[in-house]
């Protein structure tokens, strides 16, 4: 399986069967791969405006494989394909009030304080961060979005957590004044695609507010939102690939390591 794309699915489109439910594509491949991390998830290669593209779903995440192990394997499937366009989605819960649920996010910045360590496939490169995020891949996110009518942000500090629990209110109380969204996978993600020579971008609806924002959020218009939003966003990813054009810096952040 070879692309130059990918989108690693997450749980704002977790309810649809992607891409299909979305648009009109033609599937080309599925299957699992034997990594060395383990067998990956089912990936689908799918053909989409002349575009090949690999997909996964919720980020790589079941049953008994560790998110770690999960992520490293589907980073190493999409080097072996020459992926070099990484987009990713998830749902987030907001650390104010400055944003409403179904609002849309693209991240310009991280904090990873994630347990996952030693997230590495390559390992050859020094991964510079002073830009997280493709400004390419940002730009065709929030452009696609805006193409919608739908409310999107074009920046925001994206702070990640362990999971799978939701965080306590003490946490929700450090971490607002240090970050606008929290969520479990972004930041690993990040990090990996600039690992293996590939841009990488997310965009993130909000799906709640974190523990202390308001006194309870909605349990119902949470779930409400995972099974109502689902096409809406994939079809903003879809269409986001039509419009990623120009050059970026990302592989200029990434400098020949001077340990090996």
């Amino acid at each position: 399986m070879k692309a130059d794309y990918a989108i690693i699915g997450g749980s704002s489109t977790r309810s649809v069967n992607f891409p299909e439910d979305v648009a009109d594509v033609n599937i080309l491949a599925e299957q699992t791969v034997d990594t060395p991390y383990g067998e990956s998830p089912a990936f689908k290669l799918f053909e989409y405006n002349d575009k090949k593209v690999l997909t996964c779903k919720m980020h790589g995440w079941r049953g008994r494989v560790s998110r770690a192990d999960a992520s490293l394997q589907v980073f190493w499937v999409l080097q072996q394909a020459g992926v070099k366009h990484i987009l990713g989605e998830g749902g987030v819960g907001a650390l104010s009030k400055r944003y409403q649920t179904r609002d849309l996010i693209v991240p310009d910045d991280f904090i990873d304080l994630s347990c996952r360590r030693n997230l590495v496939i390559d390992g050859s490169h020094l991964l510079i961060m002073r830009e997280p995020f493709c400004s390419n891949l940002r730009a065709a996110l929030i452009r696609s979005a805006a193409n919608h009518k739908r409310k999107v942000f074009d920046k925001g500090v994206y702070v990640c957590t362990d999971g799978s629990r939701f965080e306590t209110k003490a946490e929700v109380n450090m971490l607002k004044n240090w970050a606008d969204i929290i969520g479990q996978s972004t930041a690993p993600e990040a990090a990996l695609a600039r690992d293996i020579g590939a841009c990488y971008a997310s965009i993130q609806m909000v799906v709640n507010y974190a523990e202390g924002v308001v006194d309870e959020w909605d349990y119902e218009e949470f779930k409400e939102i995972f099974f109502t939003e689902s096409k809406n966003v994939g079809q903003i990813l879809l269409d986001s690939l039509d419009l990623i054009k120009g050059e970026c810096q990302c592989l200029n952040l990434r400098k020949p390591s001077l340990l090996t």
